[in-house]
């Protein structure tokens, strides 16, 4: 019988701390089109993730019985067919909370992503075209929180699902050395991305006005969560550009993935919520703890 912790290994549960700041971004960017709803549509965004998680999982139970037998498909602690069902109830999941709280624009948005996050774990995971569908999902998340105010406020939440779009890229390149390793020339491009996306965040710190809502504090706390996350990613990726093996490469993929909060929280804050922007990073411990219990990669 299956357990419940085995559906959590399965579905990476603890990673999904990193999901919710991504249309709360997107939503703070492009001034909270959907009101109040726009809390939801984590919701929807954190059912669409643990989906992928899910179906990943099931699309590579050949390739891990292989490489990671532990993992809960090989190891016969979660039938297959029951991950590929999960999968697909999560998707469905995403897809009705995301038409209940932002409207059949939010609605359609989720649609497009539940199709990339499918396309992503059921087409080959090597080269640069599945590092850009990865990095897409995440991209288009950010844009979920904004999507029920149409293209204006999409336009208004480009620049933060940029951000994180890059960074993801980054991390998605960096965790293909996780098992046999990777190599020096790819986590030097890594840390390339992440410093260019810490200095992009830094700029709509810099750039936000009081005209736009953004007073002084929030860009000062915005810029400190910029920090936080160059410091704690940069750490860790010039760490594997020099020991690409790949348990220093497991490390800094793990620490890319926690490192969306501060970037996520940064974008709250240039957009006029320093409040909820220090909310969300302080989840930054317990899904650091979380993630030490049950693996995010």
């Amino acid at each position: 019988m299956t357990r419940l912790r085995d559906l959590a290994v399965l579905v990476r549960a603890p990673a999904a701390l990193s999901v919710p700041g991504d249309s709360l971004a997107g939503a703070a960017s492009a001034g909270w089109p959907a009101g109040a709803r726009s809390l939801a549509l984590p919701v929807a965004s954190t059912c669409l993730y643990w989906a992928g998680m899910a179906l990943n999982d099931w699309a590579d139970r050949e390739v891990d019985a292989v490489e990671r037998p532990e993992r809960p498909i090989p190891s016969g602690r979660v039938p297959a067919q029951t991950a590929l069902a999960v999968a697909g109830g999560l998707t469905l999941a995403g897809l009705g909370v995301a038409g209940l709280a932002g409207g059949r624009r939010s609605f359609a948005v989720a649609s497009v992503l539940a199709a990339l996050v499918w396309a992503y774990d059921l087409a080959p995971k090597q080269g640069p075209l599945s590092v850009a569908t990865m990095a897409s999902t995440r991209g288009l998340d950010v844009l979920l929180g904004a999507s029920a105010g149409g293209w204006p406020a999409l336009q208004r939440a480009a620049a933060p699902a940029a951000l994180v779009a890059l960074h993801t890229a980054g991390v998605t390149a960096l965790s293909r050395g996780e098992v046999h390793g990777g190599s020096v020339s790819v986590a030097r491009g890594v840390v390339a991305t992440t410093t260019a996306v810490a200095a992009g965040s830094a700029a709509r710190a810099l750039t936000a006005t009081p005209s736009s809502g953004v007073g002084v504090a929030a860009r000062l706390v915005s810029l400190a969560l910029t920090g936080w996350y160059a410091v704690g990613v940069l750490r860790a990726q010039v760490a594997t550009a020099r020991t690409p093996d790949a348990a220093t490469t497991r490390r800094a993929t793990g620490v890319g993935i926690r490192g969306l909060v501060p970037l996520q929280s940064a974008a709250l804050a240039a957009a006029g919520s320093p409040g909820l922007a220090l909310g969300l990073a302080a989840s930054a411990p317990a899904g650091a703890y979380a993630m030490k219990r049950v693996s995010a990669t």
